[in-house]
């Protein structure tokens, strides 16, 4: 257990798979699920494969900045958010890079612009990998650009 890293209650990480370099996100070890910020959410059909497009404001407070994403579809939930509302999301399963840890986990798309963070980091994704701080922010320090780049350079073979 003493080997697993350290996260604090926020950290930056990236999403190799969506083409995300970095994003702030909350640790969040009340929540089973993850959750991704996503909007213009639409599904299509690529190879027989059940796909979404969805877009992501991926800086806080910033909703001018947009990025397009692309992912296989795992799922599709019903989640209860803080507040106890039902949503049915659709759920993905992307890589998840904090400091040099790199990790897959399946993530719930939803709109987030009116949360603080566009990212939430639920305990299912980091429970067998890492250990929370709930005092400490940014243990891990931003996304390894190096190890980043690598990942991107691998998928685009």
């Amino acid at each position: 257990m003493m080997d697993k890293p350290i996260l604090g209650w926020r950290e930056w990480v990236a999403l190799p798979e969506l083409k995300l370099a970095k994003i702030k996100a909350k640790i969040d070890t009340g929540a089973r699920s993850s959750a991704l910020h996503a909007f213009a959410i639409e599904p299509y059909r690529k190879g027989g494969q059940r796909w979404v497009m969805f877009a992501i404001h991926p800086l806080q407070n910033n909703c001018e900045v947009s990025l397009e994403c692309h992912a296989p579809v795992k799922d599709r939930r019903i989640v209860m958010d803080s507040g106890g509302h039902k949503q049915r999301r659709y759920v993905i399963e992307t890589q998840i890079m904090l400091g040099p840890s790199l990790i897959r986990a399946e993530m719930t798309l939803t709109n987030r612009d009116s949360m603080r963070f566009r990212m939430l980091l639920g305990r299912t994704a980091m429970a067998a990998h890492f250990i929370v701080d709930p005092a400490a922010s940014y243990l891990q320090g931003r996304p390894d650009a190096a190890g980043y780049q690598r990942l991107l350079e691998q998928e685009n073979k």
